[in-house]
């Protein structure tokens, strides 16, 4: 249900209608009122609060770049590490196998082991 949210944002203030959870927008505000606090007093004396928050999106957007970045890049790591996982655990897999049919192969040789029958009660 949409509800208005009034923000204080560079000095100005803001009434949004808006169904989002007004704490959240509120600390998404404080935020960017964070990163023009930080452009400093003479940046915010000698500049246009829509200045201000421009220099601020920029900001937040080249952050934004640089995490999908940094996702993307972990995102081919871990692929790479699960795929040489897989690949190994097939190759032993692989040769598990060829080494029971071996052994299975030996003993029926040796009279050892013989094959059940097909009508059998066993496992």
């Amino acid at each position: 249900m949409k509800r208005t949210v009034t923000l204080d944002i560079a000095g100005a203030r803001y009434r949004l209608s808006t169904d989002a959870d007004e704490g959240h927008l509120k600390g998404l505000a404080s935020i960017v009122n964070e990163r023009i606090a930080q452009l400093g007093p003479k940046a915010q004396r000698s500049a246009a609060p829509a200045q201000l928050l421009a220099v601020v999106a920029l900001g937040l957007v080249e952050e934004l770049q640089e995490a999908e970045r940094r996702r993307a890049e972990i995102e081919n790591v871990a692929r790479s590490t699960i795929n040489r996982a897989i690949e190994r655990i097939d190759l032993r897999l692989s040769e598990d196998a060829e080494m029971a049919r071996r052994v299975s192969k030996t003993a029926e040789l040796r009279g050892l082991h013989t094959p059940p029958d097909d009508d059998s009660d066993e496992l």
